[in-house]
This record gives C-alpha cells, sequence and structure tokens, in this order.
C-alpha cells in the first residue's frame, strides 16, 4: 500500500458519495416543492421539514465537492525525515496492546474509512487531536491522547 492508492480510493470514496449526496439533494428538493407537499395549515409542516432536509443535502453535496477539490490538489511527497508528520502521510499507529491502526493524514473528509489491500485506512485531519499530536511525529515516536476521558498510548511504527 502507498500514498498514491490511497489518495485514488479517497477521490473514488468521494466520488461516489458526491454522486449518493446530489441524488438525496435532489429528491428532497423535489419533496419540498411538490405540490401535494404545500401547507393547508400552519400544522401542516411536511414541505418545511422537506425543505429543511433538501437545504441540509445541498449543503453536505457542497462539503464534499470541497473535500474533493482538496483532494485532487493533494500531491502525494514522500515522508520528510527532517519535518516528521505533515498533511498528507500514511502512518501505522501501534496501540499498547498491540493494536495496528492505519491513518491517513488529510487536509478533510475526517472520518473517512476505506479499504486498500484488505487494509482499513481512516482519514483524519490535522484539526483532530490525533492529527494535532500527530503532526512532526517520527517513526518510533510514542504519543498519547485522550479518548473519552481515557488516556490511550500509540507508537508510530511506520509513516509513508
Amino acid at each position: 500500500m502507498n500514498k498514491q492508492q490511497v489518495l485514488q480510493r479517497i477521490l473514488e470514496t468521494l466520488d461516489v458519495d458526491l454522486d449518493v449526496a446530489i441524488r438525496a439533494a435532489q429528491t428532497a428538493y423535489e419533496t419540498a416543492t411538490h405540490e401535494e407537499n404545500i401547507a393547508e395549515n400552519k400544522y401542516d409542516t411536511l414541505g418545511l421539514e422537506a425543505s429543511y432536509l433538501a437545504a441540509g443535502q445541498a449543503r453536505r453535496v457542497e462539503e464534499i465537492r470541497q473535500s474533493l477539490a482538496l483532494y485532487r490538489q493533494l500531491v502525494p511527497k514522500p515522508f520528510d525525515e527532517a519535518r516528521g508528520i505533515q498533511s498528507g502521510d500514511l502512518i501505522v499507529l501501534e496501540s499498547a496492546s498491540g493494536v495496528e491502526q492505519h491513518l491517513f493524514l488529510g487536509p478533510d473528509a475526517a472520518g473517512l474509512k476505506i479499504h486498500v489491500d484488505e487494509t482499513l485506512v481512516t482519514v483524519i485531519t490535522p484539526r483532530a487531536p490525533l492529527g494535532q499530536n500527530l503532526l512532526g511525529k517520527f517513526n518510533g515516536d510514542e504519543l498519547e491522547i485522550s479518548v473519552n476521558g481515557s488516556r490511550q498510548s500509540f507508537e508510530v511504527t511506520r509513516v509513508l
């Protein structure tokens, strides 16, 4: 697995997500503007609820478009031994219990999960606590973060 494969899978996943979101937004818009959903009295809120849903779906479409634009501009670079982990790096962490976790530190789309070569990779951003703690770290460095009030320790085992 390499950064280019991960980046390609992120782009593919975001493209699919965008297509689904566009269709959902269109359906919500059609529901909100359909003549049968015009309010007949002040308690008839189906049209209003549908318009809120349509607005939310439209925002989601725009968020995915922005994520896609950021990832299309991202040029994968080799890990810089002098700077440590930076945005665009693929990181393997190992927990104190020995469980490995593969992360891609990206510019956006935090929480996106993709599979590359049978490996689950989770996208995180530098805005997240874990992403902030990873910036500037190197192979072999240890870090601790607080998750739901409990401290968790990790070791950076590989950076690509």
